[in-house]
């Protein structure tokens, strides 16, 4: 009877574990998302400049793109239809013909139809000019984009060190070197960089592209010149 009582008390007395217990471990909270917007902000006033320059390189691939696009389309048989006009002997016709098409290949040849019956090097010189003025006009405003394309990741580059000097600078007034501290200012200063970056490629590519669009014209267009100099050569033909 004794032992029972003894038994019971044991088992009151010992304390029993329940899993309310167990230590639970503590999660860190999830990292708080990061919008466009807020990287934008916390880059500083020197994003204001990289986001003009952005706007000023949208804005000039655009024009000079729809203006490529206007005066390097002529009519599929342009040529093809100013030779049958010299063919027949029909100067005006192809004159006006030409100056109807509004291309920029169309304005070169206009002259050369223009100056017909002078030297062949006077005519050849006269739609060279006009070639040269042409090219000229599509690659205008173009060189906006080369210089974007260089002084927007510099922009980056000094907005990202002059935020790492007062992140050191901080650091020096508060004696108080964190991880979290370099790192917090850090990662803003960077979008500096990213975003100066980010435009510079930008521009870089819409240069080139627009360029190399140009270089096809101008390759057509030494063809088509080649093509009509012939044809006042050899008219028979």
């Amino acid at each position: 009877m004794l032992t029972t009582i003894f038994s019971i008390l044991l088992q009151i007395t010992t304390p029993t574990t329940t899993p309310t217990d167990t230590p639970v471990e503590t999660l860190p909270a999830p990292a708080e998302s990061l919008s466009l917007f807020d990287m934008v902000t916390k880059g500083g006033v020197i994003m204001i400049p990289i986001a003009l320059l952005g706007f000023i390189a949208t804005y000039f691939f655009i024009e000079r793109w729809l203006y490529l696009r206007q005066v390097t389309r002529e009519k599929k048989e342009f040529l093809s239809s100013i030779k049958q006009y010299l063919k027949a002997g029909d100067i005006k016709g192809a004159r006006m013909y030409a100056t109807q098409d509004g291309s920029a290949t169309g304005k070169i040849i206009q002259v050369g139809v223009e100056h017909i019956g002078k030297p062949m090097k006077e005519i050849e010189s006269l739609m060279e000019s006009a070639a040269n003025i042409e090219v000229a006009e599509m690659e205008r405003n173009m060189g906006y984009l080369g210089i974007i394309a260089g002084v927007a990741p510099m922009l980056g580059f000094i907005g990202t060190i002059g935020g790492i000097i007062r992140i050191f600078y901080d650091i020096s007034q508060t004696d108080n070197i964190t991880i979290g501290i370099i790192a917090g200012g850090l990662y803003e200063k960077m979008i500096t960089s990213g975003a100066g970056l980010f435009v510079g490629v930008i521009s870089y590519c819409a240069y080139h592209i627009l360029q190399q669009r140009v270089n096809v014209f101008t390759l057509k267009m030494q063809k088509d010149v080649f093509e009509f100099m012939r044809s006042i050569l050899t008219p028979q033909q």
